[in-house]
């Protein structure tokens, strides 16, 4: 499912509606519009309309929309999925963080903007180019939304484009490079269709479409950023080669999921998690040939030979209840169920024999107030940092690599009452992002600390 939650003892008022209605937005044109162009060229930024090409193709494609094989081939390599469980009993304790404030950073409001009528569910900064680390994204109902962070503790906004279906809303949006390094746009949301943006040529670059439900989670490679993988609520993972359009890989089976994270140094595993409380790790090195060959490929994109590929290498059995957002930490691994608490914690197998082995909890990040489907968490560039929103509009900034938890902030204002759908860390900390159920984005920016005066002695 997408922020839409069932009636499941974790649903709240706060969660989405199965169907939200379109935003009144006054006369917005069908378009890429853009008031202070950031990514592209002097000839192209004189141009501040882009019209989009009709959402049912793919850009420069003429082949049908279908990329998915009609009959799924049988993996050619046996079953070997680890399924682990956390380790108890004595010495298996996790350290658990203080909802105490250490006040190591201190924070406060400096902008609020109405991004619109609808819930804004998504929210990334562009760490992919040191270019454009102050530059973000947002997904609010039909539209989607990049600006510029401003010295003032104000917005620039640069680029806004308003889908072809107003009844489309977006649930997820994410950076994308193609092979001569422009900026990508990578969104999708109920309508499961995939829109990728170049931001340098204001245009649409691709829609790519093969998901049979909608798309929740979108995540591109940190070291090949023109490969994303999106999830979506048909149950399945989907790898994409968006400079070419190719469908390459599909990871799914019994129970799929609907979120994911790739690793930040290994490029062929990725994280996945999902409303079976689990969470899964797949690799794609057995598969990469169809990585590399999608990048040559000349013939049509439906004639492609797509791998689909059915158990993870393993399943954590960590959470008890749905999990929603999750993220690599090294080798070790970050992930939030609807429990109000975050989880860092190992997965330990054997290389004699990968289908045993074991989980070790090693810390956890409470989060009060944090048990509704949908809610996810962001670091900065390092992973220092984490923060994370929770139903009652406040966000927790935690210390992540220190043992035990540290709290650095807890960030709340009297004016944001309603549920943080996801936070956006700065590169360096300093900067933290929220959005909104009820259509805000609210800035908090670092201060410095006072400095206290010291007396000086008095000479005798």
């Amino acid at each position: 499912m997408g922020p839409t939650s069932r009636n499941h003892k974790s649903s709240q008022k706060d969660a989405a509606p199965n169907k939200a209605k379109p935003p009144r937005y006054p006369q917005r044109n069908r378009s890429i519009t853009a008031s202070a162009s950031a990514f592209a060229s002097p000839a192209v930024a004189n141009s501040r309309v882009a019209k989009e090409k009709p959402s049912s193709s793919i850009a420069g494609e003429g082949e049908p929309q279908e990329t998915v094989l009609k009959h799924p081939s049988t993996p050619t390599l046996p079953a070997r999925m680890a399924k682990l469980v956390p380790l108890e009993g004595l010495g298996c304790e996790a350290a658990v963080g203080s909802l105490t404030p250490s006040r190591e950073r201190e924070y406060k409001v400096t902008n609020k903007h109405i991004e619109g009528r609808r819930p804004v569910y998504a929210i990334v900064f562009n760490f992919l180019d040191v270019r454009y680390y102050d530059i973000f994204a947002t997904a609010c109902g039909p539209r989607l939304s990049t600006y510029r962070c401003l010295m003032n503790g104000k917005f620039a906004l640069l680029q806004s484009y308003l889908d072809d279906d107003m009844n489309e809303s977006f649930f997820t949006v994410s950076w994308a490079c193609d092979i001569d390094g422009n900026p990508l746009l990578v969104a999708a949301g109920s309508t499961g269709i995939i829109r990728v943006i170049n931001c340098a040529t204001e245009k649409i670059y691709k829609s790519l479409v093969g998901h049979g439900g909608s798309v929740n989670e979108i995540k591109s490679q940190p070291s090949n950023p023109s490969l994303i993988i999106s999830a979506s609520k048909d149950e399945s993972i989907k790898l994409w080669n968006v400079q070419t359009g190719i469908l390459i890989l599909v990871f799914g089976g019994v129970g799929g999921h609907r979120h994911e994270d790739f690793h930040t140094s290994d490029i062929y595993r990725f994280l996945s998690c999902g409303m079976d409380n689990t969470v899964r790790i797949w690799s794609m090195k057995e598969f990469w040939e169809y990585v590399e060959k999608s990048y040559s490929w000349t013939d049509a994109t439906s004639k492609f030979p797509t791998k689909f590929v059915q158990f993870p290498v393993l399943c954590a059995e960590i959470h008890s209840n749905y999990v929603d957002c999750t993220k690599w930490l090294g080798d070790f691994v970050l992930s939030k169920s609807v429990e109000n608490e975050i989880l860092l914690w190992e997965p330990i197998t054997k290389e004699e024999n990968p289908g045993e082995g074991h989980i070790d909890v090693l810390q956890k990040y409470p989060v009060p107030g944090c048990n509704i489907w949908f809610m996810k968490f962001s670091c900065d560039f390092h992973h220092n940092q984490l923060a994370i929103g929770n139903r009652d509009g406040k966000v927790y900034v935690w210390k992540v690599q220190t043992s035990p938890p540290v709290l650095i902030a807890r960030l709340n204002n009297p004016q944001v009452k309603s549920a943080i759908r996801q936070t956006a860390v700065s590169f360096d900390g300093s900067t933290i992002l929220a959005c909104t159920e009820d259509g805000n984005i609210w800035r908090w920016d670092e201060v410095d600390h006072p400095t206290v005066p010291v007396p000086s002695k008095k000479q005798k």
